[in-house]
């Protein structure tokens, strides 16, 4: 009796019925590649209302929780599940057992023919070695032969050497004669042997090399074949999404709009330096403006320089939200005199904020209010205070093929931070940007600052550690490595309440040392990986630690988890984050520990969960941390506890949302997913360090879509690297032969002490950058680009 095959996914599904009864709820089982279900559990020992086949079944999902199955004949299951989570789970449990069942189909098809194959092969292979074995044996009794004739031989030798008289001599050589005839039968007979042996082997050693050439032409064909699935899965991606997305063009409408606008009476824009092409929208400052009253206007191309400096007017109604192309753009030269009075008729008696971009300071706004009246005449308010109006986008991801499986297949069990990339797998963003990008969610420790409770304290901190991984979700970008020496400076303490700078202190192992200062705490970190590619999926394991510290002397420390990045080779890429993660205290002693679960496809709980405790310094559970790292934290304090500390069993309060995630804008797959602050870290400034990520050529030029100019440059920087490390190694090997010291390689911004509170050597921020910034002294900074 075989034994009873286990379900490999069972569960309540709604199956559709009829237009009576609709949805009704059912038990659904998944076995052997069938699916079945039943009325209730009890049936499935006696009754199946039906079963279907997923050998050739299609399986496509209709919307949140939905699916269907059908065999493309007479069998059709429209199921829905409770959520999106478990249709997922039952969508990725049916693809895979019709891929088991195909190749089962398939291996029984071809079962016969690879048995009889493997047969004649393993039955030729068994002649040949009994041959072989045949041969040697006669060779070993051919060689004992020789020796104990030859051996006789040579004694019979020996004795004629005692012989006095010739007739003793006559009766010995007849002896002689026939051992000697005796081995050369032998020696004939093993040079036989060793001939036939040496030409079997011949034989079968050509065989054999055929063979070994075969399996290795299929080899190289199997890589091939994985590789052509690769783009091909990639390009039925690209495919999908363009049809699901259509994009707008909207060259057309503006080529259309402009054929009825008169060239001269385009306004000409200038900012002294240079002539741009520039498509303004002028639009109505009526509330009610549709968008049949935009006319377009393109920037004439033959504008000569100026030495007068344009500035571009925005007029946004006060107390009403506008777009961006709703906003008002007037291009006029501004040279004192009120060029909008003849306009003020029209515009209601309403108070305006007039916003003035002046080209000799790009990215600088002087803002004041105006009153418009009805007779046009602007009472000027002036605030003198100065914004920035910062972007919120970048540009559109170009369109390139990607072939990662021909780069990653010699990578496998190396370290990825010593293999040459591509820019096409990456995002034009260096890791020095990428860990500024942790302060996001800076509000965190803000209100974590202003709090008297340690242990609540502690709680906030927690989630501000979760809410630096929210962007990982949907980001596969690879960040730029930076450049030994490489700094980058974010300043965004008007606005945001908080400031970074950070250096690459080491290249092997490459190393990032950060320092950030907000309201009332500041934080820095070390951070350092492993990373190692398994084939099917790449690993990152952050080595470094990071440190914050409060106003109050609070101090806490702790480590990244595991980042893991799936389907390398063939699917869609996703990340996911996993292991436990501890927070110390190490003022007051208390500490909390988090749990990232990684993610399954068939786990009840919700996919990316944290969970997590906050302990006093007695081991007393005093707050409950619940949440995704991809979405928001909750906390609540704990009420009542029991059972041990590892695995309290606690009654808490209400719980408090400590993090919301600010989701990216609905088009930022088109530009890598990237929040808005995400496209304001590259952003071009003024005054930042020659060594900044915003001066590297070749992530710029990525930036800027031009990739083929970007994979050259980044050789070009990485190869005068290379030249710079093997200077310095050079000079340490001339200072060493003549037996004086050479100085290491030394950051500029950061130094190493040991730390006092762990007591690791630690590179810390020594507070020299602003000063030197105000200054604009950078003769310090090293020339890398």
């Amino acid at each position: 009796m075989e034994p009873k095959t286990e379900p490999e996914m069972k569960g309540w599904l709604f199956k559709w019925t009829n237009y009576l009864k609709g949805y009704q709820k059912r038990w659904f089982v998944l076995t052997n590649g069938l699916l079945s279900y039943y009325k209730n559990q009890a049936e499935m020992a006696h009754t199946c209302r039906g079963t279907i086949s997923l050998f050739g079944a299609l399986i496509h999902t209709e919307d949140a929780c939905a699916f269907v199955v059908s065999n493309g004949g007479t069998q059709t299951f429209h199921l829905k599940a409770a959520n999106e989570v478990e249709r997922q789970r039952w969508v990725t449990a049916l693809e895979l057992a019709k891929a088991k069942a195909i190749r089962t189909i398939e291996s029984e098809e071809e079962e016969d023919d690879f048995d009889t194959s493997v047969c004649s092969q393993k039955n030729e292979l068994q002649s040949m070695l009994k041959s072989l074995s045949t041969k040697l044996e006669d060779l070993q009794t051919c060689s004992e032969l020789i020796a104990k004739h030859g051996a006789a031989l040579q004694r019979a030798l020996s004795e004629m050497e005692t012989f006095e008289s010739d007739a003793e001599m006559s009766t010995h050589i007849k002896s002689v004669n026939e051992r000697a005839t005796l081995f050369r039968i032998t020696a004939n007979a093993m040079l036989n042997t060793c001939s036939e042996y040496l030409n079997l082997a011949l034989s079968h050693g050509s065989k054999w090399q055929r063979l070994l050439q075969h399996e290795r032409d299929q080899k190289i064909r199997l890589e091939n074949m994985v590789e052509q699935l690769a783009r091909q899965h990639s390009h039925l991606e690209k495919a999908a999404k363009e049809h699901q997305i259509p994009t707008r063009d909207i060259s057309n409408v503006t080529s259309s709009k402009q054929q009825g606008t008169d060239q001269s009476n385009s306004p000409s824009v200038s900012d002294g330096v240079g002539v741009a092409r520039l498509n303004i929208a002028v639009v109505r400052s009526s509330p009610s403006d549709e968008e049949d009253d935009v006319e377009f206007y393109d920037a004439q191309d033959d504008v000569t320089r100026q030495e007068t400096k344009s500035n571009f007017v925005l007029k946004i109604p006060m107390g009403h939200h506008r777009t961006a192309s709703d906003i008002s753009m007037d291009s006029h030269m501004m040279d004192g005199s009120d060029e909008t009075s003849g306009s003020g008729s029209d515009v209601d008696d309403t108070e305006t904020k007039v916003v003035v971009i002046s080209s000799s300071s790009p990215g600088k706004a002087v803002e004041w209010k105006a009153k418009e009246e009805n007779t046009g005449n602007h009472e000027e308010e002036r605030h003198c205070t100065s914004t920035r109006v910062r972007r919120t986008r970048i540009p559109d991801k170009p369109n390139y093929p990607l072939s990662l499986w021909s780069i990653m297949k010699n990578c496998i069990g190396k370290d990825l931070s010593k293999i040459p990339i591509p820019v096409n797998f990456s995002e034009p963003l260096s890791m020095l940007q990428r860990l500024a990008e942790d302060y996001e969610y800076a509000n965190i420790l803000d209100k974590a600052a202003q709090l008297k409770d340690t242990c609540e304290q502690l709680a906030y901190v927690a989630a501000f550690t979760v809410s630096s991984y929210s962007t990982t979700s949907n980001r596969t970008g690879k960040p730029f490595n930076p450049l030994l020496g490489e700094t980058y400076e974010f300043d965004r303490m008007e606005d945001l309440g908080w400031k970074v700078v950070a250096e690459q202190v080491s290249h092997h192992p490459p190393m990032v040392a950060q320092h950030c200062e907000g309201r009332g705490w500041r934080c820095w970190q070390e951070f350092t990986m492993a990373s190692k590619f398994r084939g099917k999926y790449l690993q990152v394991i952050p080595l470094g630690m990071a440190h914050l510290e409060f106003q109050s002397g609070c101090h806490y420390t702790w480590r990244k988890v595991t980042t893991t990045v799936h389907n390398i080779i063939v699917g869609k890429l996703w990340v996911d984050q996993h292991g436990d993660m501890d927070i110390v205290n190490h003022t007051t002693g208390a500490k909390c520990h988090l749990k990232y679960i990684p993610y399954s496809y068939f786990s009840r709980d919700v996919q990316r969960k944290v969970t997590g405790f906050v302990y006093d310094r007695d081991g007393n559970a005093k707050f409950v941390l619940s949440g995704t790292w991809d979405n928001k934290m909750d906390v609540a304090p704990v009420v009542e506890s029991s059972g041990s500390p590892k695995n309290p069993v606690v009654k808490t309060g209400a719980y408090v949302t400590v993090w919301q995630r600010k989701m990216p804008p609905e088009d930022s797959e088109k530009y890598y997913n990237f929040t808005e602050l995400a496209c304001q870290l590259n952003e071009l400034d003024e005054g930042v360090a020659p060594t900044d990520s915003r001066n590297r050529p070749d992530q710029r030029l990525m930036e800027n879509g031009l990739w083929d100019e970007a994979n050259a440059e980044k050789l070009r920087l990485e190869e005068k690297q290379r030249s710079a490390r093997r200077e310095r190694e050079a000079s340490a090997e001339r200072a060493a032969a003549t037996g004086q010291p050479y100085p290491p390689y030394e950051p500029v911004w950061f130094k190493k002490e040991r730390d006092t509170w762990t007591g690791n050597i630690f590179h810390m921020y020594q507070g020299r950058y602003w000063d030197c910034k105000s200054r604009q002294d950078w003769s310090m900074c090293p020339d890398i680009f």
